[in-house]
């Protein structure tokens, strides 16, 4: 059965350029109404327009779809509420947001400023969490939700020059996991996909002929399925140049050290067994994770636990 987006309202933020603007086409094009957010400004967030917004939604209404343009800056409160406030207004529902807005500004760590470091996260971190604290009401009361984080490989597994970039996309991992528990009984699911594409970010860093193959409509559909009725949730979903593949976070099983045991010197010793990898999990939240430890401690303790 086909994807479809009929009656629904999407947010999709930086959705002026790039992978935004490609996600905005793709949900109108199976029936969505799209507010498609974009401050307009460079890659380093300077600047401001609402040209490339105005210009998206033109195209959305030239294909037949329904479409608006709020110029909001994901880091303003007051702008991002009244973006949904407009939404609401017009189509009565928010359904959707693709928290997709996001500015680079690379430097070695040794040459970042703080000023800048801060823009950078804010923009990532504080602008998708100011932007989901916005919907989260409106999709607790309607019993259904799809949140969709933009994470990168950056955050995941590091890349040089951009600390700020990194740090900014790592945090979205740990929103969606307490979106995805808190959201549960509300109906709301939450997400993130992992991009790899050629957008304004990435003009420079990579050379043109690998480019050429990661075009941001082959990351589109990833985040459709992430936002769809029958979506997963607490997914991390990597796409780039026609591949997908689901990304975990794992730990190994480890070992437990009797309180005579435990200092630095005994970690040394058995680090290639706590490093262990043929005993990885995955956790589905903190707790978990956490009473795995207590668990062991109570065993040798002779502690009987009771329940949690």
């Amino acid at each position: 059965m086909a994807i479809r987006f009929d009656d629904r309202v999407v947010i999709v933020t930086g959705a002026g350029n790039g992978l935004g603007r490609s996600h905005a086409l793709q949900f109108a094009e199976r029936g969505a109404k799209v507010v498609v957010n974009d401050f307009g400004g460079a890659r380093d967030g300077t600047g401001g327009s609402s040209e490339p917004a105005e210009k998206v939604v033109s195209e959305i209404k030239g294909a037949g779809g329904d479409a608006i343009a709020h110029g909001a800056d994901v880091t303003n409160v007051a702008q991002v509420q009244d973006m949904v406030d407009k939404a609401l207004s017009k189509w009565g529902r928010v359904d959707v947001l693709v928290n997709n807005a996001g500015i680079l500004q690379d430097a070695s760590f040794a040459k970042t400023t703080p000023e800048s470091f801060k823009r950078v996260v804010d923009v990532h971190l504080m602008g998708s969490a100011y932007c989901s604290l916005a919907v989260w009401p409106h999709m607790r009361k309607a019993n259904y939700g799809r949140i969709v984080m933009t994470a990168s490989t950056s955050g995941v597994y590091g890349n040089f020059g951009q600390a700020s970039y990194a740090a900014g996309k790592t945090a979205m991992l740990g929103l969606m996991n307490v979106l995805h528990i808190e959201g549960g009984k509300n109906g709301i699911r939450a997400n993130t996909i992992i991009p790899g594409a050629a957008t304004r970010l990435t003009e420079g860093l990579i050379p043109a002929p690998i480019l050429a193959l990661m075009t941001p409509s082959a990351v589109s559909p990833a985040v459709l399925y992430l936002a769809s009725d029958d979506a997963p949730s607490r997914v991390i979903l990597a796409a780039g140049s026609g591949g997908y593949a689901r990304t975990y976070v794992l730990e190994s099983e480890g070992i437990y050290l009797p309180p005579d045991m435990q200092n630095c010197d005994e970690v040394a010793k058995r680090f290639d067994e706590i490093s262990d990898k043929s005993t990885l999990h995955e956790y589905v939240d903190g707790g978990g994770e956490f009473m795995k430890f207590v668990g062991k401690a109570a065993k040798h303790m002779g502690v009987t636990l009771g329940p949690t």
